[in-house]
């Protein structure tokens, strides 16, 4: 599947860069799919989200595009089992700097 990099201004996009041990860097791909495959899509407003992994093993990024902040917001509420202990693996695994941003412009 091919995911596109929309360039609006109503919606959210979230980079995480996730820092890792080399040795755990193919385990957090894994918990990171899963999650995003069994929790987070089912999450109201939930576009898309793509995994980057760096060639030195040390860190895995994120991308990912929420309809809105707002709903960006809900379906990252840790009040929810299911999202508290899909964060509670992905934290047991890397340090997380998650970075708000706003597309600026697409180049292809």
């Amino acid at each position: 599947m091919d995911t596109s990099i929309l360039l609006r201004s109503d919606i959210a996009t979230l980079v995480v860069v996730f820092t890792v041990e080399p040795e755990n860097q193919e385990k957090l791909i894994q918990i990171l799919e899963g999650g995003i495959e069994t929790v987070m899509s089912k999450q109201a407003g939930c576009i898309s989200a793509t995994f980057l992994k760096s060639k030195d093993g040390r860190r895995v990024i994120s991308y990912a595009q929420w309809r809105s902040g707002k709903d960006l917001e809900a379906g990252a509420d840790r009040s929810q089992p299911q999202v508290a202990a899909y964060f509670e693996s992905v934290k047991a695994l890397a340090k997380l700097e998650p970075i708000l941003c706003d597309v600026v412009s697409v180049h292809l």
